[in-house]
């Protein structure tokens, strides 16, 4: 059969990514730590790129411009500072060659507070060093190093006083008695993390509610609930508890979600060289919520060098600029060369720029359509449904931007350092029609397993005729599903 050569015409639609996408695409999607080591790998790829020295005034530094969002009611106006001086531009080569870097300048006043769930040195090189902000003597120094030194590995001290006080004879060769070790006993439990020296889970739980920082409405009935009627805690009679309280189901709730957020195990804040290894979390924000109400966004950018174009780079590309056909040979490619390098690291800037003022956008949506939860104490029932397709239509980012800003990334409040993905769920309708997270659901089913018959544990289809009276329009293959995400067995393994 003889071949025929035929030409067809076929309409169809192919979407490219530019490779500026691409960039910044891999590049909103580091975790700090990540985007550490990328700006280092630049840096040493890229000698036009350096890093600005503290006493250095240079009129070229990129500044940051804002993002046109700093006025928005509830967001206080300390999440940009600075403004360009037109002449902080006027060594660019042209307009175009200006990158928009955003340096991100915390206020002073906006204490960054260190995330609780890891720290970089060990658990003894971080009490020493809180130790060196108290006058001691060197008497005293001895015995509070060996106090810290008698931790368990969950920063707990299980040895008695009297124990510690032959201990210190014996071995150090140090005279103490119970009354002296009990005072720098009480200078140690003010150390960071509270909850550090303490001698029951009673007396951990106590240090860190009596923590100054520590401001919520629910504080006081915590307080009492621990002091009181740790018994019935502990054992999660929470009918009990609630009764001996005198407390709405909403502000037991309260109370009860303040407590579960507290550490019974403080040493395991530490590094692994004492406390155990422990998942070490940077947050990419910081989050705080002042006296007015207000909430206040900041992005993380410690260890992050502040960067420049080298002024060396750019003089060089301004002397040959225009005169290219009078450069010899040796000349040329010392232009082509520092051009190159210039162009790459105002690209870089102008991509970190963009990196951070997406993550402030999309933070500042998350921040604004779950404000009850930050407003309210970090309480769970107060978060709101979320879908990542509001916030990028609210954000006006694509879909797929706010995914990887969310699958990475950590935002440290005063209550504690959550995933952003935490503040994400799906809606569902209760029976009334009012739209409810399904994290609210989650909750329900936790709260009727926790009190439930051990001996005589629910089904999945009774858990489900139970959440259908609280209002929940659900079905039974969902709360097998939810039960499973909570990591709860079936019933039959929970007998």
């Amino acid at each position: 059969m003889p071949q025929v050569l035929t030409q067809t015409q076929e309409e169809r639609q192919v979407q490219t990514a530019q490779a500026l996408q691409v960039a910044l695409a891999r590049m909103i999607e580091l975790p700090l730590v990540d985007l550490r080591e990328r700006v280092e790998n630049e840096m040493l790829d890229n000698a036009a790129l350096e890093v600005k020295a503290d006493d250095d005034f240079d009129s070229n530094d990129i500044s940051d411009e804002g993002d046109g969002d700093a006025d928005d009611e509830m967001f206080g106006a300390d999440s940009d500072h600075g403004m360009a001086d037109d002449d902080e531009l006027s060594d660019y080569l042209t307009e175009d060659d200006v990158p928009a870097y955003l340096r991100e300048r915390k206020d002073a006043e906006f204490q960054q507070r260190e995330t609780p769930l890891t720290y970089g040195r060990s658990f003894y090189e971080e009490l020493k060093e809180q130790v060196g902000e108290h006058a001691l003597s060197a008497h005293e120094q001895t015995v509070m190093d060996y106090l810290i030194g008698s931790l368990d590995s969950d920063g707990l001290l299980r040895k008695s006083l009297a124990r510690i006080a032959d201990e210190l004879a014996v071995y150090q060769d140090t005279d103490t008695d119970e009354a002296e070790l009990e005072r720098l006993l009480k200078i140690l439990q003010s150390f960071e993390p509270r909850g550090i020296g303490a001698r029951s889970l009673q007396e951990c739980l106590l240090l860190q509610l009596e923590a100054p920082e520590l401001k919520s409405p629910y504080k006081a009935a915590a307080l009492i609930a621990i002091s009181r009627y740790f018994k019935d805690f502990v054992s999660k009679h929470w009918d009990v508890l609630q009764r001996r309280l005198r407390l709405s189901d909403e502000d037991f709730k309260g109370v009860i979600g303040l407590l579960t957020r507290l550490n019974p195990a403080p040493g395991s804040a530490f590094g692994e060289d004492m406390a155990g290894a422990a998942p070490t979390v940077t947050p990419d924000f910081y989050l705080s919520v002042d006296d007015d109400g207000e909430i206040h966004i900041a992005l993380n950018d410690d260890g992050l060098p502040e960067l420049r174009v080298s002024p060396a780079f750019r003089e060089t590309v301004r002397n040959y600029s225009g005169r290219t056909r009078q450069l010899n040979r040796q000349q040329n490619d010392a232009y082509v060369y520092a051009r190159q390098k210039v162009e790459a690291a105002q690209s870089f800037l102008n991509l970190l720029n963009r990196r951070n003022q997406t993550l402030r956008t999309v933070m500042r949506v998350i921040a604004r359509r779950q404000s009850e939860f930050f407003l309210g104490a970090d309480d769970e029932t107060l978060l709101r449904p979320m879908a990542l397709k509001d916030v990028a239509a609210e954000a006006g980012v694509d879909i797929s931007t706010v995914s990887r800003v969310a699958a990475s990334k950590y935002v440290s409040t005063d209550y504690g350092t959550y995933p952003l993905k935490f503040f994400f769920s799906n809606e569902m309708s209760t029976g009334d029609g009012e739209s409810v997270s399904s994290r609210t659901v989650k909750l329900a089913l936790r709260d009727i397993i926790d009190h439930e018959d051990k001996r005589n544990p629910y089904s999945d289809e009774m858990l489900t005729q139970l959440l259908n009276e609280r209002g929940f329009a659900i079905a039974r293959r969902t709360v097998a599903k939810y039960r499973g995400q909570l990591g709860l067995p079936t019933g039959r393994l929970r007998k």
